[in-house]
């Protein structure tokens, strides 16, 4: 098994695939590190101007990469980033539930459910161990 994890990849690359640890991890810290720029500076405009755009990348990128590894296109994130941002910090109104059934469907397929066993057409498995 590869256990080496190439990060900018990880954050800053959509192509390839994930497997289900390295995404959690990158997830986690992607979510950690947004409830701790909002709790220290806010809305602050002059920085999010930077932070938000670079968090958003990152988190379409870790989001393809796991994606791919289960067999789907990289455009289900689009799907998933716009109900965490309707839903995000705390759901609000009726149509934010909709937005926590597409979370609740994203945990499931790509924090719970395993990688697609051997290549597909995103490339190899990235559990395998390299020969």
């Amino acid at each position: 098994m590869n256990t080496r994890i190439d990060w900018p990849e990880l954050f800053f690359s959509s192509s390839g695939r994930v497997g289900r640890l390295p995404f959690l991890l990158a997830a986690v810290s992607l979510i950690v590190m947004l409830a701790l720029y909002q709790s220290a500076l806010g809305d602050n405009v002059f920085t999010g101007v930077f932070a938000y755009p670079l968090l958003f990348f990152s988190g379409a990128c870790v989001l393809s990469k796991r994606l791919h590894d289960r067999g789907r296109s990289g455009w289900w994130t689009a799907v998933i980033l716009f109900a965490f941002i309707m839903i995000w910090p705390h759901p609000e109104g009726l149509l934010d539930f909709l937005g926590l059934a597409v979370i609740a469907w994203a945990i499931v397929e790509l924090g719970l459910m395993s990688s697609e066993q051997g290549a597909n057409r995103f490339g190899p498995n990235p559990m395998r161990a390299s020969i």
